[in-house]
């Protein structure tokens, strides 16, 4: 790897971890307020299509982005009213949410396929774009790149400092005790796993309309299941979250980068790399169960009846 070469490893490496660090955001929002949502993968597939068709139409990347947060938010909305007020399996529910997203998605997507975005726009930083190596690796990145960091440095803001943001907390680790102090904890839960899944919804237009400006049937790619993963991984922190979300995409680049200087190594093998990664961090730490369960939180996944 020479020096011309790793500054543009790098900046791939964050345009890549960003779809993951946003989506995984939300993920911990949703969980912090003990909400597993399981079906990721077809909100952002849902709202990549619906990201890129309104690109598409109306030549606004923005409104492309406001449009995946829409259908990522809605899809969860009613997911939430599923699994906080009818008490149906959180698992289960989210698995079907996945399913009918990766269909959905696919039949609405099928005129979309052949689809073309208007030019895309560079962005730089002016005078900081053009510094020799931190130029090109940092400051010449689409905004949502700096968002994303702005958004991880938020959330811990909101987690940690703001009373609405123990509230949430509270919410995740003793829903019986937050609703004896008067909080409407189905309220909280679900305005998390909205704001959640419109995170997700953002992550999945991103996909199509910068990360890879085009739709094709299924191009999240397992990409919402990671940030699922990423969540445990960096033990319900948003910055940790954004650790392991760069690490991953990282992970994600070095199998084409290795392609590109002719490493012999079987191209099946190089594409399993971000999911062997996954794997393998997910066995690392669970073999500590009592360290994830001092920082998981302690409702998670579990069902909350108003009055039993």
């Amino acid at each position: 790897m020479d020096f011309t070469t790793l500054p543009l490893l790098i900046a791939a490496t964050l345009n890549a971890g960003t779809v993951l660090a946003i989506a995984a955001l939300g993920l911990l929002i949703n969980e912090r307020a003990g909400i597993v949502n399981l079906g990721a993968e077809g909100l952002m597939l849902v709202a990549a299509i619906a990201g890129f068709a309104t690109a598409v139409h109306t030549g606004s990347d923005w409104l492309g982005f406001a449009a995946g947060a829409a259908a990522g938010g809605t899809l969860a909305g009613l997911f939430g009213l599923l699994v906080i007020w009818l008490n149906t399996n959180q698992y289960a529910s989210g698995l079907a949410l996945s399913l009918f997203g990766a269909g959905f998605s696919a039949f609405v997507g099928i005129d979309y396929v052949q689809g073309k975005l208007g030019e895309r726009p560079e962005f730089h930083i002016p005078f900081l774009a053009d510094l020799p190596f931190v130029g090109p690796a940092f400051f010449r990145q689409h905004p949502m790149v700096y968002g994303a960091i702005a958004l991880a440095v938020g959330l811990t803001w909101f987690l940690y400092r703001s009373r609405a943001g123990l509230v949430l907390r509270a919410v995740g680790e003793s829903p019986e005790s937050a609703h004896a102090l008067g909080y409407p904890v189905r309220k909280i839960r679900l305005a998390a796993v909205v704001v959640g899944g419109a995170l997700c919804g953002v992550a999945g237009a991103y996909i199509s309309v910068v990360y890879t400006p085009l739709w094709v049937e299924g191009m999240v790619a397992g990409k919402g299941w990671i940030a699922l993963a990423l969540t445990t991984f960096a033990t319900w922190r948003p910055a940790r979250v954004l650790l392991g979300a760069y690490l991953f995409g990282g992970v994600t680049m070095l199998q084409f980068h290795l392609q590109s200087q002719g490493v012999e190594i079987p191209s099946q093998f190089l594409s399993m790399l971000p999911y062997l990664a996954t794997i393998v961090v997910l066995v690392l730490i669970s073999r500590n169960p009592a360290w994830i369960r001092v920082n998981m939180p302690a409702s998670l996944g579990k069902p909350f009846f108003p009055g039993s």
